[in-house]
């Protein structure tokens, strides 16, 4: 099983989770403020994990080669192929020696925190009831309606995107899929100037405020396959397509309940870890961990 013992290089991968968990940026990517957060949270995480190493809980843990392996792939099939694996990691002062041993420390401390995890105590239905009828407005679903649209941009620059063009146009198209709405995705590919033709102008499936107002104004008027006249908003024309509405509803406490049981045995589950690492001694200045 590979080890490696320069805690530097363990710390320098904790930096590279933080910056990424941060900020979605490797640390040579971050700016000075957005660096100094990162390192704060990197030495903070790499002491938790620290104390938790320390424990007799972690002495009884054995990582198996099998483990580091898997999360050592997961890592690398995000890459096309291994030279340009290679060199991300040499871009963030790692090595395969020194991930290896930086996943074998994260998946204890993972194999720890799970364990203790086991401690938390069991959801019942009261709790549950109480969570549902507290938060009522998480299971109150609004109107959603799928919609597509087709793009006419205004460019004064081009004749045929000026505003007076572009509203012909647009309009012209509304005219075509209101006599055939089966049309539209192959006039969305055809005519729309927005990326959502190549998906035939799916927008998705959306509740009101979504929208730019003269959008959703319109949209929510429309039927389940009814295409609108031109509407005009800031950015252009559009022609809107209501494929599909979805009613309001309200979840049922009996629907809701496996989603609330969830969301609260990961809360006391969390909880429950928090409280024990709270417990453990700081180690005194100089003390290494055991990995």
């Amino acid at each position: 099983m590979t080890k490696i013992d320069k805690p530097i290089q363990l710390e320098t991968y904790n930096l590279l989770r933080a910056a990424l968990s941060l900020f979605k940026k490797t640390p040579a990517e971050l700016a000075g403020d957005e660096l100094t957060q990162a390192k704060i949270q990197a030495l903070n995480e790499f002491k938790i994990e620290s104390r938790v190493l320390n424990t007799p809980e972690a002495a009884s843990v054995i990582i198996t080669d099998q483990e580091i392996q898997q999360a050592y792939q997961e890592i690398r099939d995000r890459y096309q192929d291994e030279d340009s694996f290679l060199i991300d990691l040499e871009k963030n002062k790692l090595d395969n020696v020194s991930l290896l041993a930086a996943l074998h420390r994260q998946c204890k401390v993972n194999t720890v925190l799970e364990f203790v995890a086991r401690n938390a105590p069991d959801i019942n239905e009261v709790e549950i009831g109480i969570y549902y009828h507290l938060h009522a407005e998480q299971f109150n679903r609004p109107e959603r309606r799928e919609v597509c649209h087709i793009f006419i941009s205004i460019n004064p620059d081009y004749p045929e995107n000026t505003e007076e063009m572009a509203l012909i146009r647009a309009q012209e198209i509304a005219e075509k899929l209101q006599k055939k709405p089966h049309k539209f995705a192959d006039l969305a590919l055809k005519h729309s100037e927005c990326p959502t033709a190549l998906q035939g102008g799916v927008l998705g499936t959306v509740s009101r405020g979504t929208l730019y107002p003269e959008l959703d104004e319109v949209l929510f008027t429309l039927k389940a396959g009814q295409v609108s006249d031109a509407v005009q908003s800031e950015i252009g024309f559009h022609v809107v397509l209501c494929k599909s509405i979805h009613k309001p509803e309200t979840l049922s406490l009996a629907k809701a309940t496996p989603k609330i049981r969830q969301l609260m045995k990961e809360r006391a589950r969390r909880t429950c870890q928090r409280a024990w690492i709270a417990s453990l001694p700081i180690p005194e200045s100089g003390e290494s961990s055991h990995d």
